[in-house]
């Protein structure tokens, strides 16, 4: 009896926890929509632009399209409209438009409910949608917005969207063209990695190092040199950097345009598989297989004015399929 007695008084006080919280979030959100009534519009543009202009910035993002959808999209929206609370004291500083396909509003979903504007697109593949730069940037035309938040995935890596956008005079909210041409692509990290002086692994563009162009890209010729166009070209590098191997295609990924070959006659078999699976006509490299390795990421983040910092690191050895 004792110890169902403090059992029952155990998940009492667990009840009471959640109503006292419960309540406590209830207060806090009235108390968020009471200081934002009070603000009109106007009022909350000019104390964005005086943030602005504090802060050395060089234009106000007010109207911001999300050119994705999902968590991403969910995600975007309530972190910045967090950030403008605890920065500035209101939660809807920010107009967010969003593209939405019929299936996104079939389901009712989060990030439709939480923007200021949606835009209906094609439904089907991404790539008529939010992997559709066209689309993206006449979106972005149509709605008058003042920058595009690509998200993750779609077209985010794609270095067409922030060549295209600045052209319209629209912000991307991440990196330029040259440097996300440089950086996306695996051969060209590689060689843009050698040329900082940063030990790499032995593979077919190993010592290659290049003096960018004026868009801030690698040179063609040097490019090239990295790569390899068939199975008996992979076969000689991988004999001259030695076995185990990966033949990589430099646009796959997600376990796409990759094999692993121990020998000649498996970088025969396998060679055609990678090219199969990547885009048509991805360039393809071969580099020597690290074993007994760990796959780690460190998250930086950067500005216009050349300030970096760098955030957390995770371990992505395992990932989840």
């Amino acid at each position: 009896l004792a110890v169902l007695g403090a059992a029952s008084s155990a998940r009492a006080a667990r009840r009471e926890r959640r109503l006292r919280a419960k309540t406590t979030r209830a207060a806090v959100t009235m108390l968020e929509k009471d200081a934002t009534a009070m603000t009109t519009p106007g009022e909350a543009l000019k104390k964005l632009e005086q943030y602005v202009k504090e802060r050395g910035g060089s234009r106000v993002l007010k109207r911001i399209l999300i050119a994705n959808n999902g968590m991403a999209a969910t995600k975007a929206i309530l972190s910045m409209r967090q950030w403008a609370y605890l920065e500035l004291g209101l939660d809807q500083v920010f107009e967010f438009v969003v593209m939405a396909t019929r299936d996104d509003l079939d389901a009712n979903a989060e990030f439709i409910r939480l923007a200021d504007t949606f835009v209906e697109v094609p439904s089907g593949k991404n790539v008529n949608n939010y992997a559709n730069v066209d689309l993206i940037c006449e979106t972005a035309k149509a709605q008058k917005v003042d920058a595009v938040w690509p998200g993750w995935g779609h077209a985010s890596e794609n270095p067409d969207l922030p060549k295209k956008l600045k052209e319209l005079g629209v912000t991307f909210i991440g990196p330029p063209s040259p440097v996300m041409s440089v950086l996306g692509d695996k051969i060209a990290a590689n060689i843009l990695a050698q040329t900082a002086g940063v030990p790499s692994i032995p593979w077919s563009g190993d010592g290659l190092t290049a003096n960018l162009t004026e868009e801030g890209t690698i040179p063609e010729e040097t490019f090239k040199k990295g790569c390899v166009t068939t199975a008996a070209e992979a076969v000689e590098c991988a004999e001259r950097i030695g076995f185990p191997v990966m033949v990589k295609a430099s646009e796959g990924g997600g376990g796409k345009g990759i094999r692993m070959c121990g020998s000649k006659e498996e970088i025969e078999a396998n060679f055609p598989q990678v090219q199969n699976e990547a885009p048509p006509g991805s360039p393809i490299f071969v580099m020597q297989l690290c074993q007994g390795a760990r796959h780690i990421e460190v998250q930086i983040i950067g500005d216009e004015h050349g300030q970096a910092v760098a955030l957390n690191g995770r371990d992505c050895s395992t990932q989840r399929r």
